[in-house]
C-alpha cells in the first residue's frame, strides 16, 4: 500500500473564463478548457491517488455541473474542500455544481487538521486571518483568495496555485512551510 501525502492548493477557478483576465500573469491560456487541462495535469503529475489535496475555495466557477463532474474526477486523488466565495450561491449555499461531488471531506467554511513531521496545527481557511486557533503556539494557517497578492504573515500563507513559488499547483506542508520568510 502507498503512503499518502497531504496537498494543498487554492482557487483553481476551472471553467472560469474571468480568471484568465484578471490573472493574465499566471494564466496566460488561449481557453479556459486549456487552463483546465493544465491544473489538472499538474495536480496530477504531484498528487498519488491515495493522497489529499485540500482545495481552499474556489474549485470550479463553471456552470456546467458535468463539465465539473468531469474535471473533478480527472483528478486522480481523494479531494476535500474548504469552501470559498466563488463556492457558494447569493444565498450561502454549496452551489449545485459541486454539492454532490463525492468529496473526501464533506466541504467546510474552515478546517483545523495536524501535518507536518511533528504533528503542527494547521488550520485552513479560504480567506487570510491576522489570528487562527493556537496561532500563539506555533500553529500555521493556510488560504486562499488574495491569488498571491497578499504577503505572508507570521506563520500563515496564501497556497494558492497563482503564487509564484507554488509553479502552478499543489505543495505539500513542508514545501509551503520552507517558503515561507
Amino acid at each position: 500500500m502507498a503512503v499518502s501525502r497531504t496537498w494543498y492548493t487554492a482557487d483553481l477557478h476551472l471553467g472560469h473564463p474571468g480568471i484568465l483576465k484578471s490573472q493574465p500573469a499566471t494564466r496566460p491560456f488561449p481557453s479556459v478548457e486549456e487552463m483546465d487541462a493544465t491544473i489538472v495535469e499538474r495536480i496530477n503529475e504531484r498528487v498519488g491517488r491515495d493522497d489529499l489535496i485540500y482545495i481552499l475555495g474556489d474549485f470550479a466557477l463553471s456552470r456546467n455541473k458535468a463539465y465539473v463532474e468531469h474535471l473533478f474526477h480527472a483528478i486522480a486523488c481523494r479531494k476535500a474542500l474548504v469552501l470559498g466565495n466563488h463556492d457558494l450561491d447569493r444565498h450561502g449555499r454549496i452551489k449545485d455544481t459541486i454539492a454532490d461531488l463525492p468529496w473526501a471531506i464533506a466541504p467546510v467554511a474552515a478546517l483545523e487538521i495536524k501535518d507536518g513531521p511533528s504533528g503542527c496545527r494547521v488550520w485552513l481557511s479560504h480567506y487570510a486571518h491576522r489570528t487562527w486557533p493556537a496561532s500563539h503556539y506555533g500553529a500555521f494557517h493556510f488560504y486562499g483568495h488574495s491569488h498571491g497578492a497578499l504577503p505572508p504573515f507570521g506563520r500563515s500563507r496564501d497556497v494558492g496555485i497563482d503564487c509564484p513559488d507554488t509553479g502552478f499547483g499543489p505543495m505539500l506542508f513542508t514545501d509551503l512551510v520552507e517558503a515561507m520568510p
